[in-house]
């Protein structure tokens, strides 16, 4: 999971001059539809049939197309190379056949360097026995042992994958995936080795690259240096604060690096643990809010052309995470049939901005509510000329409150406040 840390309510804003121009949003417009899913229980020794059984069954009555899943491969080859456990495979081959009886595809995201096979220090090999080790998270010494792991799954499961993600979130500052130096290059020489051998395999099976936690497009530059590029079908990124704006920067990365690769996005998601502040660093909301958020957002993403599939996370909670569409004792939450809905058909209108003003104490306050996921902004006009612009984000509920400078008086100014995926037609404006 994505862990980045959670924005409230921020607020930048200018005193314009006059003759300024208008900002027009870009049109998100396709006939393609996503690919729609959950995340669901990695495969490990604690999996059960009956458990897979039963999330397989819940992500078909929600109507996922996918479901992703984490396939350790510390858990099935843990001894040596060619040396697979009949246990973990036996699981992970009920799971594949389980989704695939269901109609449902599986991206087996493929992580954590089994002890025999970790580049990490000698220290941590000599206390690494198993999986669930610090060792894991290192990356393999050697890269053509990874390669050779995710070209047996292409082998055996062909097109009953619909991908294989290379590892999880190689950017992650908590080294909890990833460990180790000079990321980057470590990484790239993975998905470089990894590519060609599950190909080799079987062609049809699409090769995830990347799993960025990061928008800012710092360390998906860093792996263009590196040499990524011709190696992944598509690009997964893992996006909880701002997807839609996230969503955004990180395609204009890739297309000022010549990248044309759809984007998988394989992590998003709210936690439905208000009262409480915050989990997993990100910002609790209400059941009602995370629901709203999830609709919303496959709204927005329902035309956007380069967005190829939108994989929630997750199906189920845990005692310690209330992202899911099920609660840790498998009841459904409101999110369920929120994403049964959306899941089903996608199309339809995110929530709107909402304006209200008011005055107060010589200066006009903004305030009103808008759909989740990207900055917004709100302009200021005497007449047809610009005064005052504030880019600001929402905060946990959707909801924000401006006090516009005094210096603009509160009589005769035209406001209008709008979201920047959804653009101005979307927006709301009113007089005072």
């Amino acid at each position: 999971m994505a862990l980045a840390f959670t924005l409230g309510l921020s607020v930048f804003a200018w005193l314009a001059p006059t003759g300024h121009g208008q900002r027009d949003a870009v049109a998100h417009l396709s006939s393609a539809v996503p690919l729609a899913g959950e995340n669901i229980a990695a495969i490990s020794l604690g999996t059960s049939f009956a458990g897979i059984d039963r999330e397989i069954a819940s992500a078909r009555a929600i109507h996922a197309k996918v479901v992703r899943t984490e396939v350790p491969w510390s858990e099935l080859e843990p001894r040596g190379p060619n040396q697979i456990d009949p246990s973990a495979l036996s699981l992970t081959d009920h799971l594949v056949n389980d989704a695939a009886a269901a109609g449902i595809g599986v991206v087996a995201m493929v992580e954590s360097t089994p002890c025999w096979a970790s580049s990490a220090p000698a220290s941590l090999l000599r206390v690494c026995v198993s999986a669930g080790s610090k060792a894991n998270a290192w990356p393999p010494s050697n890269p053509a042992t990874y390669a050779a792991f995710v070209a047996f799954l292409a082998q055996r499961y062909g097109t009953r994958l619909a991908a294989i993600e290379v590892w999880n979130e190689p950017d992650q500052a908590n080294q909890d995936y990833f460990a180790g130096p000079e990321k980057p290059q470590r990484y790239a020489a993975i998905l470089r080795a990894a590519y060609p051998a599950i190909k080799q395999a079987n062609p049809l099976v699409p090769v995830l690259a990347g799993s960025l936690v990061g928008s800012n497009g710092v360390f998906l530059r860093a792996l263009y240096a590196a040499g990524i590029k011709g190696y992944y079908d598509g690009l997964s990124v893992h996006f909880y604060n701002l997807v839609l704006g996230s969503l955004r920067a990180i395609h204009e990365t890739q297309l000022a690096n010549g990248d044309s690769k759809p984007l998988w996005l394989n992590e998003f998601g709210w936690s439905s643990c208000w009262p409480h502040r915050t989990q997993q660093e990100q910002a609790c909301v209400t059941a009602a809010t995370q629901s709203a958020n999830l609709a919303d957002t496959f709204h927005a993403l329902a035309r956007t052309p380069y967005i190829a599939a939108e994989i929630v996370y997750k199906l189920q909670s845990s005692t310690s995470e209330d992202f899911g569409a099920l609660t840790a004792s498998n009841a459904r939450t409101p999110a369920f049939a929120a994403l049964a809905k959306v899941f089903a058909s996608p199309f339809g209108n995110a929530h709107p901005v909402t304006l209200t003003l008011r005055r107060d104490r010589g200066r006009v306050v903004a305030s009103g509510s808008g759909p989740v996921g990207d900055y917004m902004e709100l302009e200021a006009f005497q007449g047809a000329t610009l005064r005052y612009r504030s880019l600001f984000i929402l905060d946990r509920f959707n909801r924000y409150s401006i006090a516009l400078p005094r210096v603009l008086g509160t009589s005769g100014l035209r406001i209008r406040v709008y979201q920047y995926w959804a653009g101005l037609a979307k927006g709301a404006q009113k007089r005072i």
